[in-house]
């Protein structure tokens, strides 16, 4: 019927129901957007790609921080049938020219602050300038004519290709159909009791699943708002969460912005009552970190996905948030978990294995990489990577990245739970351990500290300690004091850059 929004649209259904509601709010340029302005601007976008030539199949790419365009070109995409391509902005030319090579977009959206990198990247680009009305961008949207009708989707359309980080070679892309983001939305959307009434704040980068997919995509997919920081700051995120008048009620982060926050000094004075989701994932939450909140009234939803799972894979119910405090819950509803060691057998209650994932949230598979595609799978069911133990009432409990865990004296070692010991001691502000070559063992524990400031803390103290909680194999025999830890965008720990940095080429074992 001529005038109601195709179902996939749920900007322009949104829109159509509740018009004056805020959609977006970008808290840097304090631009703030209603669904009918997002509708309007969204369909003015279309049009203007559809002039540059973009049709159903063509890739758009968008290099820039944490901004409301990301949401436009989303569902621009959307309705031409192209491709979103969110890139890395922390990435070098080269890594850039290799994720444009694989994927060859026919566009370069880009904000103004990477023009550089836009220019020696691509010959057609369009410029993004939020503090300028007379941008590239804002003309093309201002110049556009009637925006073509929607072209017809199914689930099994690709909406964006993301490339993962990857720890060897290339960075792979994810291929991430209409209906992952659908099935996250339903998955996710539910347990994290999000509503026409949700106000997020995010704080993690758009181009990230974990920004655009926790919980943004579910928040615009029910109706509520989404409130945009630029970048992160622990101080003004704990101000944006105390502010009565923003009325934030969900928020979502990896560890490191949970540490940073409860580090500050404005963190015990903070107003945090009107927070009902306060989400954890994408990496092992030490315990330290989970009582920190906890005692602050916020118990940290735990929850664990990857890009390919697009991203919500299992989440702990805030009712059972204390009780099984550091679990990443239970497979979400539309979704299967199992857990298997290394012949692919399903391991007991209790038993560390591999996690595997099935369901209609899944990827299909890997942009240009059929042989990467064929080895991630068996029977269906995709390999994540994670060391993961199932409890007797079914509770997955992620160990650590099962590339991470090293063997010392024929004993497996998963860093997450030596890291969780590390946090206890207050002069730690962050650490990480990584496996290192033994000339006795195999492979051992260096653990990389950084220490809080005006804190004294030796190599002897740290083992000391360890040795009174942990298994002796599984204390670190090497300690490294460092002034910060290498981190990615969306704060994990990048253990591989640690591992050059320490384990590489011509560095003796440790004896």
């Amino acid at each position: 019927m001529p005038g109601i929004p195709p179902y996939y649209d749920w900007i322009a259904h949104h829109a159509h129901r509740r018009p004056t509601e805020l959609a977006v709010h970008d808290l840097q340029t304090a631009r703030k957007f209603t669904y009918a302005d997002l509708d309007r601007r969204t369909a003015q976008l279309t049009a203007a790609l559809a002039t540059l030539g973009i049709a159903k199949g063509d890739r758009v790419a968008l290099l820039a921080p944490n901004c409301a365009e990301y949401f436009e070109l989303q569902f621009a995409c959307g309705r031409l049938g192209a491709i979103m391509l969110p890139l890395n902005w922390r990435l070098t030319v080269p890594e850039l020219e290799y994720i444009l090579g694989d994927s060859t977009p026919k566009l370069l959206v880009h904000d103004k602050s990477f023009a550089d990198q836009a220019r020696a990247l691509s010959a057609n680009r369009l410029e993004i300038d939020p503090e300028d009305p007379a941008s590239a961008y804002e003309r093309a949207l201002a110049d556009a004519p009637p925006p073509p009708a929607p072209v017809e989707l199914t689930h099994d359309d690709i909406a964006m290709v993301m490339y993962t980080s990857g720890t060897t070679g290339h960075p792979k892309g994810a291929i991430i159909t209409h209906g992952m983001v659908f099935w996250n939305a339903v998955n996710l959307g539910i347990p994290a009791l999000i509503s026409p009434r949700t106000v997020q704040l995010v704080v993690l980068p758009l181009f990230h699943t974990g920004g655009l997919n926790c919980y943004a995509n579910p928040v615009l997919h029910a109706g509520g708002a989404v409130l945009i920081m630029r970048a992160f700051d622990p101080g003004l995120a704990l101000d944006y969460l105390s502010d009565k008048a923003l009325g934030i009620t969900h928020f979502f982060a990896v560890p490191a912005p949970y540490q940073f926050m409860m580090q500050h000094p404005k963190f015990q004075g903070a107003d945090l009552s009107r927070l009902q989701i306060a989400g954890v994932g994408g990496a092992p939450c030490a315990l330290s970190i989970l009582e920190g909140w906890s005692a602050r009234g916020v118990p940290l939803v735990q929850g664990w996905g990857m890009t390919e799972t697009s991203p919500a894979g299992t989440m702990l119910d805030a009712t059972d948030a204390i009780r099984k405090v550091g679990s990443a819950g239970k497979a979400m509803m539309h979704t299967a978990i199992r857990v298997v060691d290394d012949t692919g057998k399903d391991v007991p209650a209790g038993g560390i294995g591999e996690l595997l994932i099935k369901g209609p949230n899944i990827t299909p598979g890997y942009w240009n990489k059929p042989e990467a595609t064929e080895a991630a799978f068996t029977d269906g069911w995709l390999h994540t990577g994670d060391a993961a133990r199932l409890d007797d009432e079914g509770f997955v409990y992620i160990v650590d990245r099962w590339k991470d865990m090293y063997i010392s004296g024929g004993e497996n070692v998963y860093p997450a739970e030596v890291e969780n010991v590390l946090f206890q001691l207050p002069q730690i502000a962050d650490a990480a351990i990584i496996g290192v070559p033994s000339e006795r063992w195999g492979e051992v524990g260096m653990a990389i500290i950084v220490r809080k400031a005006d804190q004294p803390l030796e190599e002897g103290d740290v083992i000391r300690h360890c040795l009174g909680r942990l298994a002796k194999f599984k204390v670190p025999q090497a300690v490294t004091f460092v002034d910060v830890l290498p981190r990615n965008a969306t704060g994990k720990v990048l253990k591989r850059e640690l591992r050059t940095q320490f384990v590489g080429a011509g560095k003796p074992a440790i004896s």
